[in-house]
């Protein structure tokens, strides 16, 4: 089945590594008669505009970055009714990751020409007063949003010691903080390193934060690591790139479709999706942020 197809280009995903990730996959595809539209992203603003073009043609939109452009596609083309595809060239390429994606130009234009779409599931992140952002896998607030924003500034690291660079010193200065996590409407209280709300297995380059996770369950993994002492958390790093942390006692994992957060503590927690920062939690004194999922949302090229 010949496509057509709209690729939308980061130009700074994997620094600046995605402009020459589209060459050989567009000449590819043309080869093989496909129509393609290479357009490099204005900024997130944009994409709405850009996308309801490209799927009223009846093109299949690429993803050419890394996870945050990918969640921040995932809504628009999921609104458009749309088919999304993903040319990984970010940093972590977590969600290529978990969808089993090529990443060598020839597969990905095999790919992309015979792949079917199948509809995944997505996350709906909502905080008072603004409107529901769609992330496609994973949010979370504590430590891990720091160490997020660490490799979200990295400009000389070199990008194999980006992640465990920012997760070590994350973890070497960080507080606990107190949350309070209500899923489907039980609530939990935890002093906690960290909590993330996950659709997919995998954040933070490779590391598999929620083993069980799928993203077409219709079901939220939430995955709690209360407070430990640093040198603890710090050796328990390793575990988690195989999933083993999940065996911890300081680990607790829920399931559900709707998760509410509030953070208890004096100081602020900070939240991020996909690699990108939302901001901090609400406190008790706000409504709560929540995360709900939003079952077959959207359609997905895959294997």
């Amino acid at each position: 089945m010949i496509r057509s197809f709209t690729f939308l280009v980061n130009p700074a995903s994997g620094g600046g590594a995605a402009p020459a990730a589209v060459v050989p996959v567009a000449r590819l595809l043309r080869d093989a008669g496909a129509t393609v539209d290479v357009t490099y992203s204005p900024g997130p603003l944009a994409m709405g505009s850009l996308v309801t073009e490209a799927v009223a043609r009846g093109d299949v939109v690429v993803s050419v970055g890394g996870d945050g452009m990918l969640s921040h596609l995932a809504g628009p083309v999921a609104a458009a009714g749309g088919t999304l595809a993903v040319l990984p060239a970010g940093r972590g390429n977590d969600f290529a990751r978990m969808l089993g994606l090529p990443t060598e130009p020839g597969a990905v234009a095999e790919l992309l020409l015979h792949g079917c779409a199948s509809p995944i599931d997505l996350l709906g992140w909502t905080v008072p007063g603004s409107p529901t952002r769609e992330v496609a896998g994973s949010v979370y607030a504590g430590v891990d949003a720091r160490a997020a924003a660490l490799v979200h500034r990295m400009r000389w690291t070199p990008k194999a010691l980006q992640y465990p660079w920012a997760a070590v010193r994350s973890l070497a200065t960080y507080q606990p903080g107190r949350f309070e996590v209500t899923v489907d409407g039980s609530l939990h209280r935890f002093s906690a390193a960290t909590v993330v709300v996950a659709n997919s297995a995998y954040y933070g380059k490779g590391m598999k934060i929620a083993p069980a996770a799928a993203v077409d369950d219709g079901l939220l993994d939430v995955v709690v690591i209360e407070a430990a002492s640093r040198l603890e958390l710090v050796r328990s790093l390793p575990k988690v790139y195989d999933g083993g942390h999940v065996a911890l006692p300081e680990v607790t994992v829920l399931r559900g479709h709707r998760v509410e957060l509030h953070g208890t503590s004096r100081s602020t927690i900070p939240v991020g999706a996909d690699g990108e920062p939302l901001g901090d939690l609400p406190t008790l004194d706000d409504p709560p942020a929540v995360v709900e999922v939003l079952p077959a949302a959207l359609a997905v090229v895959r294997p």
